[in-house]
């Protein structure tokens, strides 16, 4: 979280998320409304996969306590095997504060370097109901083909099939 004193973006990152549990939540939102004025929040049947970077680690890092997990922990929100990659484990090993960390380093998906470390930021969650066949995070090992990609950003791409 890159942040100063009053805490301002952690607390914009947590509202972002909330967000998003808000949406999935049943119940009457009056306030939650799109472009098309349409208001409220999902259908309670409705299928989902939330995705994205939310800059939010559920156990190190400097995001507010219980941020992501208004998301990891919501009833619609499918519960799932971490998505890992070896290539993250791999890179804890780089930057000595990666030993500090709490959460196991096969679930990071960003590398913010020396001083920040590697965390689990990024996610796609699906919905309760969808049909989960496997999941990942593209964090090649060195060596590996793709490792030449990874100079493109801080973040990894994390991936899961669904069923058909």
């Amino acid at each position: 979280m890159f942040d100063g004193p009053e805490r301002r973006n952690a607390a914009r990152n947590h509202d972002e998320i909330r967000l998003w549990a808000e949406y999935v939540s049943p119940g009457d939102k009056p306030w939650l409304c799109d472009d098309a004025g349409r208001c409220g929040g999902l259908a309670p049947d409705a299928r989902f996969v939330i995705v994205g970077d939310y800059n939010a680690d559920p156990a190190d890092g400097a995001s507010l306590p219980g941020a992501i997990h208004q998301l990891l922990e919501h009833p619609r929100v499918q519960r799932m095997a971490t998505p890992r990659s070896e290539g993250a484990v791999a890179s804890a090993g780089v930057h000595e504060v990666n030993t500090r960390h709490k959460s196991s380093a096969a679930h990071d998906t960003a590398q913010f370097g020396a001083r920040n470390g590697n965390f689990r930021v990024d996610y796609v969650l699906p919905s309760v109901g969808l049909p989960l066949q496997a999941s990942g995070v593209f964090w090649p090992a060195p060596g590996e083909p793709g490792t030449e990609w990874l100079d493109a950003t801080d973040h990894r791409m994390v991936w899961v099939d669904l069923a058909p």
